[in-house]
């Protein structure tokens, strides 16, 4: 398909080129490969069933949500922001919003974990705070409101456990055998990242 809408040079990966209009359609069969609707592991024949007929019944916005969560990060920089789905969105400093339309995530870094476990929210003179860690679980309290079925609710910290809720929809860009920068955060897995699946796409689609 991106062979037929490609500006492309036979045998030249380099000069693969998508419209602005079609340009985002890789990454969102990026996501579809690695989703519950065709990754069925882990999952009950019912799970994978019911996952698949909400897709078919939703309208586009929900069901572009299933295939690409969205993530959103706040910090005490700012209002928060969306943020690439991948795993360098990640940082020791910030909370990430998830929001995959079957999970709603709130997951922070290893810093706000480590202030809030420390009570620091509930001290004078750290209004700040209490509201950065208020701020977005009130967004996950209206998405959990005003969609049906409910989400299932997760508040998660990094490097703990339930944290694979937020990994698995990452994209991994840096893995256990990247050249990682210290303290950086990582996946451990053997899928492919967006960027070698896109390299592949491309010499695919430009072959003789």
């Amino acid at each position: 398909l991106v062979a037929k809408f490609a500006d492309n040079r036979k045998d030249d990966a380099g000069s693969f080129r998508l419209s602005s209009h079609f340009s985002i359609y890789p990454q969102f069969m990026f996501h579809l490969r690695r989703s519950d609707f065709l990754q069925t592991f882990g999952n009950s024949p019912d799970e994978t069933s019911f996952f698949r007929w909400s897709l078919m019944r939703e309208n586009t916005t929900s069901s572009l949500i299933m295939i690409q969560p969205t993530l959103l990060a706040y910090s005490f920089s700012g209002p928060p922001v969306p943020v690439l789905l991948d795993v360098t969105s990640i940082a020791a400093d910030r909370i990430l919003l998830l929001d995959t339309f079957f999970h709603v995530v709130v997951f922070s870094g290893e810093t706000i974990a480590s202030w809030r476990k420390q009570g620091y929210h509930e001290q004078p003179g750290h209004e700040n705070f209490r509201e950065l860690l208020h701020a977005p679980k009130e967004d996950a309290a209206d998405i959990l409101r005003g969609r049906f079925p409910t989400p299932m609710y997760i508040e998660c910290d990094q490097n703990g456990s339930q944290a694979r809720f937020l990994l698995s929809k990452l994209n991994p860009s840096v893995t256990h055998t990247s050249n990682q920068t210290a303290g950086s955060e990582m996946i451990f897995t053997d899928d492919v990242s967006l960027q070698v699946f896109m390299d592949h796409l491309k010499r695919l689609a430009v072959q003789s």
